[in-house]
């Protein structure tokens, strides 16, 4: 499906939507918290155990659990409203990143470890998504989707931006439990601030008969395409993630690892805001096949580089690819999936990143562990080539159809209420 629009209104008409700052300010308060998530667990936990290998696989219990439990998040959210949702997550979320935390500081085994990992990551409130899905509300398919996906993908690359430097700052210079401490504060404030603006969240979706029977998003192929392409992607985020660590600390410089990580982010946001400034005339499924071919490249060359400069302006130029896939893939669900069903595509998306990103930990932080130096890197390279291949052959499932925005039967005969 080729955008037809030439002259699609920028962000400056996107930022002046009836009540959008109602819940942009405190989204992006409320997702700070998940850029800081995985860094502060490998941080702490590789202190305490002095290895790599269990720092990267306490980090992706969480990131399995999360990838598990958004889904079932965000279906209960489109359900039940989001801040019904929201609310119970935030706090079982704190309790889970504090416990997390004391058992790590007193040197309790893995296995202790990974059971607190398994709430912290369930419970990791699904921000994003949520404000992705109230845009959806606010702009009715307008051609102003395009830049709101563009502007979310800007939003969650800032926290990236910002949240690994802070983390890492606060693991080297003040403490190792500091990071995950904060982490889990800022996410109670924030995600209770955000569950606050109950006026912009979306309607909710109410059986008249009690019988009828709900679908889920992952049933529209499409959504399926997107997940194994945003697995990709997320291999990316945490295999740089744990190289980097691995080797800012070979060459005695650990606090380069937020450096290098905050190049590699703003690479991604600077693409994301050029991304969403275009009038694409190109198909969004053209365009995420050719992206993601760029990203698979430049990933690809990772493990060759034995330098700072070089891993900077490397890092640099994966973020620039990573924009431009996430930003057509988010657009793609506005028109694939039903509005009813969006958070929970969205939260689906999300998930895939989360459960690649976890993967990728694992299987780096092994790498590192057993290999040379840099040995991780090959993770971004594998999981992009991958994810590749699969988008290659699938891309016309992307198309959408009629079937494909059928997502639960018997929606002619819901109703939207208002839930607080």
């Amino acid at each position: 499906m080729a955008s037809t629009v030439t002259a699609r209104p920028g962000y400056g008409q996107l930022l002046r939507t009836r009540g959008a700052w109602t819940f942009l300010l405190p989204g992006f308060a409320a997702r700070q918290p998940f850029a800081m998530l995985t860094i502060s667990i490998v941080l702490l936990v590789q202190h305490t155990t002095g290895s790599y290998g269990a720092a990267g696989a306490a980090a992706a219990v969480t990131g399995v659990s999360m990838a598990l439990f958004a889904p079932y998040s965000g279906r209960l959210a489109d359900r039940h409203g989001q801040r019904a949702v929201l609310i119970p997550g935030v706090l079982v979320h704190t309790a889970s990143g504090l416990t997390l935390t004391a058992l790590a500081l007193s040197h309790a085994p893995l296995w202790a470890l990974f059971a607190a990992a398994v709430p912290t990551g369930a419970s990791v409130p699904q921000v994003g998504p949520m404000v992705r899905a109230r845009w959806g509300v606010k702009l009715q398919g307008s051609p102003l989707m395009t830049t709101a996906a563009a502007f979310e993908s800007v939003t969650d690359e800032l926290t990236f931006v910002f949240g690994p430097l802070l983390a890492t700052a606060l693991c080297t210079a003040v403490d190792p439990a500091a990071g995950l401490l904060t982490e889990s504060a800022l996410t109670l404030l924030g995600g209770l601030l955000f569950a606050a603006q109950k006026s912009t969240q979306p309607l909710v979706t109410l059986d008249r008969h009690a019988r009828v029977e709900h679908g889920s998003a992952l049933r529209v192929p499409g959504v399926r395409v997107l997940i194994v392409t945003f697995l990709g992607i997320g291999s990316v985020f945490g295999g740089m993630q744990v190289s980097l660590a691995a080797f800012t600390e070979s060459i005695g410089e650990p606090g380069l690892n937020g450096v290098l990580y905050g190049v590699f982010a703003a690479g991604n946001m600077l693409s994301g805001i050029v991304c969403g400034a275009i009038a694409w005339k190109v198909a969004p499924q053209r365009r995420l096949v050719v992206g993601y071919g760029a990203l698979a490249l430049v990933a690809s060359g990772l493990w060759a580089a034995h330098s700072v400069l070089a891993l900077a302006g490397l890092g640099l130029l994966v973020g620039m690819c990573i924009a431009p896939a996430l930003i057509t893939g988010y657009t793609l669900v506005e028109s694939l999936v039903p509005a009813g069903a969006r958070t929970e595509a969205f939260t689906w998306l999300t998930g895939a990143v989360a459960l690649g990103q976890a993967a990728a930990v694992t299987a780096a932080g092994q790498l590192e562990d057993r290999f040379w130096n840099g040995a991780g890197f090959l993770v971004p390279m594998v999981g992009t080539l991958l994810a590749l291949a699969t988008l290659l052959a699938l891309r016309s499932r992307l198309t959408t159809s009629p079937r494909t925005r059928t997502v639960a039967r018997g929606v002619g005969h819901r109703v939207p209420v208002a839930v607080d």
